[in-house]
């Protein structure tokens, strides 16, 4: 089996660390909810000053506080994916190419013999 030839790891290939990609997660996550309390706010002020449109701003404003929860959960929960799942190739069966056919055994002809000295 030939080995590939050695190619060094460079720290930019390299993944983030998993506290950093909880940092950013987490960051996300906050300024989302952040959002939401924003829409939450003005929908409050918009009520309490009977707003024009009343009717266009309130639903967006309650969509805003609807959706921005159920977004900033998925996104807090998202990861980067895998490059390779480690099991990957276990379970999947091999097959043959027709340039690897099945081994089969030597002819007698091919099989190597013993060199039996005549002196002893």
């Amino acid at each position: 089996m030939k080995r590939p030839a050695y190619q060094p790891i460079l720290i930019t290939d390299a993944p983030r660390s998993q506290d950093d990609q909880l940092t950013s997660r987490q960051k996300r996550y906050v300024l989302m909810m952040g959002v939401r309390v924003v829409c939450l706010i003005v929908g409050a002020i918009l009520v309490g000053v009977e707003a024009p449109m009343l009717w266009l701003w309130l639903p967006l404003a309650g969509l805003g506080m609807i959706l921005i929860p159920w977004l900033a959960v998925l996104l807090a929960n998202d990861r980067p994916p895998k490059e390779k799942h480690r099991l990957g190739g276990k379970f999947r069966p091999r097959s043959r190419s027709l340039a690897d056919p099945a081994p089969t055994s030597l002819t007698a002809e091919e099989q190597p013999h013993k060199v039996i000295d005549a002196e002893q």
